[in-house]
């Protein structure tokens, strides 16, 4: 498809009404392409699901997507797994979720953002209430990331993060106000 049949595609999908879920991956459209799906969100109110998966987005493309999340009120899910987005790229869609109150699932496996990028990601843990699942698998993320994201997920009661490359790793952090009984037999 590349950055014009993007285009195209954005085009419709600012007068959409009805299309809920889109899914993109594997048609190389760039960050130029990513620019023109950012544009047309901000004009889209029914799409809560967008997976743009191995696109070569880059950090310009995580920008132009992050611009559009500070504003956006519909979209829930977003996969971009495998799209070159290193800790630049992540500073910015952390900014974008800093405006966001919709976005639940954000799917970012086998990027590179590195420690710096889990460093941008444990930061917005502390504030974001609405993200809920946080794929961060194949990232290059080291021990120093880690305790990025952990410190983030202390202040963070919402969150489960998928981080492993061949089994997903399940963090849930729950605060519990009720005590737990044993009912009698």
């Amino acid at each position: 498809m590349g950055a014009i049949g993007a285009q195209h595609l954005a085009g419709g999908l600012r007068h959409n009404t009805a299309l809920t879920t889109l899914d993109l991956g594997l048609n190389g459209i760039g960050n130029v392409g990513a620019q023109h799906l950012a544009d047309a969100l901000q004009h889209n109110t029914v799409l809560t699901t967008l997976d743009l998966y191995y696109n070569q987005i880059g950090d310009v493309g995580a920008q132009h997507l992050a611009d559009e999340l500070r504003h956006n009120t519909t979209l829930t899910t977003l996969n971009l797994n495998h799209n070159q987005i290193e800790a630049v790229g992540a500073q910015h869609l952390v900014d974008g979720l800093r405006h966001n109150a919709t976005l639940t699932t954000l799917h970012l496996e086998y990027n590179r953002m590195g420690d710096v990028g889990a460093q941008h990601l444990g930061d917005i843990l502390r504030h974001n209430t609405t993200l809920s699942t946080l794929d961060l698998g194949s990232n290059q993320i080291g021990d120093v990331g880690a305790q990025h994201l952990a410190d983030g997920l202390r202040h963070n009661t919402v969150l489960s993060i998928f981080s492993s490359p061949v089994q997903y790793l399940y963090l849930y952090v729950f605060h519990l106000d009720t005590h737990y009984t044993k009912s009698p037999k």
